[in-house]
């Protein structure tokens, strides 16, 4: 067995200036690791060299770059934390040396393989946190002194620090790449109602996990959300899309926001680890006469009415979602009348260090109003309560804002043309037409025609492969117009007294227009609305 030859001082020198050259700054980090890692096998006199990071969840170490045993790298080797030769150096977070490899002291298979009769190896570490293990090996027996331990924990020092500069770098661009994909391109076009918006990342730590999104219910109401994951980086974004998804799922599956908030809850508590967070959960109506929210450990947003103070909405909040079973949550109904608006925020707006959330709550409270218009608000809110200050942790906000036209959020349902979904079509439809101010006998007979164009689409549009119903409604002056359309072939009716669902439509309305090809048939009927209706 043989022992590498004595270092002097200026030969120690020598190995870590090249170790440490400014030079490699610019190369990426899988270029870097390469370059260093031939480094580090020529000064050591080293056969092999490698480094295994460690994964997100912190139990295991995974070979990220390799020179001499690529192997490690291309199949993806993963060593749990605390076993075997790097994870016993990951775990205790000091050099481990083998003069001579075995089955009892290595648990990878390569390094058995490779025949490599000795290792050194020696924890990365950076700002306090172990991030991996960097080792060297020969194919023949050796005996590594602690001189060659002190020089590679130089050489994993340096790679260490480079690596924490790149992932980090790496984090914040694809949280950057993922927040902005999963923010709102552009917010709904709706007839009496002002959107605007915007998201202003943190400098202390990237990206993370707030999010606002506005979207159409099959009901014809609005769905608007603001929510705040806990934490920064990378893993919160990560969590915050998942979180989004969900949210618009049982959006598409529950009319009441606590609901949909306890669903989200139970989703977060069953499949996500130690992860909280904070979501507002509102519902517009389709007349914007008002809004139902439900709020799980969110801030209360902001109410402007014109000729009046801005202030804190007067609404309970619940428990964040993701932190244990607690009692029901609750739904508030708001009135939002013309010309007010509605001012939703993350925490990142007004708290700051040293002083208490009440002042930035209030200063909050002195911006707002209610004749501003809402893209303007926005630059004048982070104006004067951001101004040129460090943000140091994300911030989101959504503002609603309802003008003095009255209006009606048309409807625009598209679902599974299935038999199950009529008496939710039903329900959607009599709700919007009573927004939409159709009583008595229109609403009856649009409800009529409504419910037999869906019917027919369900029945004969398609066949086993199934396919969708698309209904879309919306008032034109004193009319209701609906279309009911399929991209299904029509099969012939089956039984008696079947396939009259058309005339019923055209006896329930004042116009109706049928349009039938080879891509599907749509159906539209015109119905005018009676003002002294009783």
């Amino acid at each position: 067995m043989t022992a590498s030859s004595p270092v002097t001082d200026e030969d120690r020198l020598r190995r870590i200036e090249q170790i440490t050259d400014t030079t490699l700054a610019h190369l990426d980090t899988g270029d870097l690791l390469t370059e260093l890692l031939d480094r580090v096998r020529a000064l050591l006199q080293a056969d092999t060299a490698a480094v295994l990071l460690i994964d997100a969840a912190g139990n295991h170490l995974v070979a990220t770059a390799a020179r001499g045993i690529e192997e490690e790298v291309r199949q993806g080797v993963r060593i749990p934390v605390g076993q075997g030769f790097a994870g016993r150096i990951a775990a205790e977070r000091r050099p481990v040396v083998i003069d001579e490899v075995d089955h009892s002291n290595v648990l990878n298979p390569i390094l058995r393989d490779k025949d490599i009769r000795s290792l050194l190896g020696v924890p990365l570490i950076a700002e306090g946190d172990v991030l991996g293990v960097l080792h060297v090996g020969t194919l023949r027996p050796r005996l590594f002194t602690s001189d060659d331990a002190a020089l590679l924990q130089t050489a994993a020092d340096r790679i260490a620090l480079v690596t924490r500069t790149h992932l980090t770098g790496l984090d914040r661009a694809a949280a950057s790449v993922l927040q902005r994909s999963l923010m709102p391109g552009a917010l709904p076009k709706v007839t009496g109602i002002d959107f605007a918006a915007r998201y202003i990342p943190g400098e202390a730590g990237g990206l993370g996990g707030d999010w606002y999104d506005v979207f159409p219910l099959p009901s014809g109401r609005l769905g608007v959300v603001i929510g705040d994951v806990v934490g920064r980086g990378l893993q919160s974004a990560v969590v915050m899309g998942r979180l989004r998804s969900a949210l618009r799922a049982f959006a598409l599956e529950e009319e009441d926001p606590a609901e949909v908030l306890e669903r989200l809850d139970a989703n977060v508590q069953h499949f996500e680890d130690n992860v909280m967070a904070t979501v507002l959960y509102a519902i517009v109506e389709p007349s914007l006469e008002s809004l139902t929210l439900s709020t799980a450990g969110h801030l209360p947003p902001v109410m402007a009415r014109s000729g009046h103070a801005a202030a804190l909405v007067n609404v309970p909040v619940d428990l964040p979602v993701g932190v244990s079973v607690g009692p029901p949550r609750r739904t508030t109904t708001i009135e939002l009348p013309p010309q007010s608006l509605l001012f939703l925020y993350t925490d990142g707006l007004v708290e700051r260090r040293g002083r208490t959330l009440d002042v930035g709550l209030d200063a909050l409270c002195d911006v707002v109003e209610a004749d501003s218009d809402a893209d303007a608000l926005c630059a004048t809110v982070l104006h004067r309560l951001v101004g040129a200050d460090p943000v140091h942790d994300d911030v989101a906000m959504l503002v609603i804002r309802r003008g003095v036209t009255p209006a009606i959020v048309p409807l625009n349902i598209v679902v599974p043309a299935v038999p199950r979904v009529l008496a939710d079509i039903r329900a959607a439809v009599r709700r919007w037409l009573g927004a939409a101010g159709a009583t008595g006998e229109d609403m009856a007979d649009i409800l009529v025609a409504a419910g037999e164009a869906a019917s027919n689409v369900v029945e004969h549009a398609y066949g086993p492969g199934g396919g969708t119903l698309t209904l879309q409604m919306e008032r034109e002056g004193g009319s209701v117009v609906t279309t009911v359309r399929d991209n299904g072939r029509w099969r012939s009716a089956r039984g008696h007294n079947r396939g009259r669902g058309t005339t019923l439509i055209r006896q329930c309305s004042d116009e109706m227009d049928v349009i039938a090809g080879a891509g599907g048939t749509t159906v539209t009927f015109r119905r005018r609305i009676r003002e002294d209706a009783p």
